[in-house]
C-alpha cells in the first residue's frame, strides 16, 4: 500500500459522506444509508487496487453492493482487504445528532479479520498506554494503569462508554472509582479512535459493540499507535460456529490489536457527515458548493493528515439527491 492509495481512500468517504448529508434530520436512515453506500461503491470504481470487502453490509444475499467478498477497484495496484461503513450513525443522520461518519479501513491481504457481524467486547488506549492493559483487568485497575500512563489523576481521567442498559453497571464503577464517565449514543468508531489523540480529553473506551466497527476501529488505533484488545461475544450456538469457521478454537478468545489487524501497515479514512468531536460534518454552502472535512493515517508512516475540501455538486450529478 501507498501513499497515492490512503489519499484515493478519503475520495471515496468523502463522496459518501457527501451524498448521506444530503438526508440528515430527514428522518429517513435506510434512505440516508442506501446514499452513502451508492456513492461510495460508485467512487470504487477508480481506484487503483485489488481490493476485496472482508467487512461491508452484509453478505452476498443481504446486500446488493459492498457485500462481503465483492471485489473493488480497476483491478491494478496492491492487493488489500478492505473494511467500509458508508454511514456509521444511520440513526444519527435521520435525526441530525452528532458523531455520524463515512469511514475505510485497509490493510495488506489477508489482515484484517473477518469479524462477523456480532457482539465484541472492547477497549481501546492511547500510545502511553500501549501494552500495558488488558480486557481482563477490572476497569478499576485499568483506570489506575492508564492514570499513571497519561500522568493524570483519577479525578481527571476520562472513560468514553456508549450509553446503553448494557453498560450501567460498568458505568457505576467507573464512577465508584472516580474517573469522569463521558456517555455516547451511535457510532463507536469515532468514540474507540477518541481515546489515541490527545486533544479528544477521553483516555479510555470501553463497552461492547459491533464487531465489524471493532476491526475498522482497530486500524484506526494502529495507525494512531495506540493499543486495543476484543473479545468476541456470540449469542448462539450459530455465532459461536461462525467464530470457528474464522479460525478461532475458542470462540471467545482475547484478541489483541495484532490479531484484529495482523499487518503493520493499515490505512483509516474517515470524512464527518454531521458534526463531531473528532471532525465537522458537510456543510452545504450554497451555489451547489459543499465542504468536507477528513481524516486519513497510515499505520506504516504513523502520517495523520486532517483534510478540509471544498467539493461543486454541479459538477458531480451522481452526489445529488432525486426528490
Amino acid at each position: 500500500m501507498d501513499r497515492e492509495l490512503a489519499l484515493e481512500l478519503v475520495r471515496v468517504t468523502e463522496a459518501a459522506a457527501v451524498s448521506s448529508a444530503q438526508w440528515m434530520g430527514r428522518g429517513k436512515k435506510d434512505e440516508a444509508d442506501d446514499a452513502a453506500t451508492s456513492a461510495m461503491r460508485s467512487m470504487f470504481d477508480s481506484i487503483t487496487m485489488q481490493g476485496t470487502v472482508v467487512i461491508g453490509e452484509g453478505e452476498l444475499d443481504e446486500a446488493p453492493m459492498l457485500y462481503i467478498g465483492e471485489e473493488l477497484g480497476n483491478g491494478q495496484g496492491p492487493a488489500v482487504d478492505i473494511a467500509v461503513d458508508p454511514l456509521e450513525g444511520t440513526n444519527i443522520v435521520a435525526k441530525g445528532h452528532n458523531n455520524a461518519m463515512a469511514v475505510i479501513a485497509a490493510a495488506d491481504r489477508g489482515a484484517l479479520l473477518h469479524a462477523p457481524d456480532m457482539y465484541m467486547e472492547k477497549i481501546a488506549v492511547g500510545k502511553n498506554a500501549k501494552g500495558k492493559i488488558s480486557l481482563d483487568d477490572p476497569i478499576e485497575k485499568t483506570i489506575d494503569i492508564v492514570a499513571e500512563a497519561n500522568n493524570k489523576r483519577i479525578r481527571d481521567l476520562t472513560v468514553i462508554i456508549q450509553e446503553r442498559p448494557r453498560h450501567e453497571e460498568l458505568v457505576e464503577r467507573v464512577r465508584a472509582k472516580g474517573a469522569r464517565v463521558k456517555l455516547f449514543g451511535d457510532g463507536d468508531v469515532e468514540a474507540s479512535i477518541a481515546s489515541c489523540i490527545p486533544h479528544t480529553g477521553v483516555d479510555i473506551f470501553v463497552g461492547t459493540g459491533g464487531a465489524p466497527e471493532g476491526v475498522i476501529s482497530a486500524a484506526a488505533v494502529k495507525c494512531l499507535d495506540g493499543d486495543m484488545q476484543a473479545r468476541l461475544v456470540p449469542q448462539n450456538e450459530e455465532e459461536a460456529n461462525r467464530c470457528m469457521e474464522m479460525g478461532l478454537a475458542d470462540p471467545r478468545q482475547l484478541l489483541t490489536l495484532d490479531d484484529l489487524v495482523k499487518s503493520d501497515d493499515a490505512i483509516f479514512a474517515a470524512t464527518g457527515v454531521t458534526e463531531g468531536e473528532l471532525l465537522h460534518g458537510v456543510k452545504f454552502l450554497g451555489n451547489d458548493l459543499t465542504e468536507t472535512d477528513s481524516i486519513v493515517m497510515r499505520a506504516k508512516t504513523g502520517t495523520v493528515r486532517f483534510i478540509k475540501a471544498n467539493h461543486h455538486l454541479d459538477r458531480k450529478p451522481h452526489l445529488l439527491v432525486n426528490e
